[in-house]
């Protein structure tokens, strides 16, 4: 199954990642955890995750497995 959302925190490959709630593009070069939105304090953000626009998105060992 190919995850097209992940939130805050979870755990990811590398790749681009789009802000779910203000459209902000985050590239990520290694595996690492998703961060917030650098805008996530300037603007509301409701939805507190990252569309995943190339990569593979959440690894197994998610922190977040069962949020989509």
């Amino acid at each position: 199954m190919v995850q097209k959302f992940a939130p805050y925190g979870s755990d990811v490959s590398a790749g681009t990642y789009k802000c779910a709630d203000c459209g902000y593009m985050y590239s990520n070069q290694s595996k690492k955890s998703l961060p917030p939105c650098p805008d996530h304090n300037k603007k509301p953000h409701r939805k507190n995750g990252w569309y995943i626009m190339s990569g593979q998105g959440d690894s197994v060992n998610d922190p977040h497995p069962n949020k989509k």
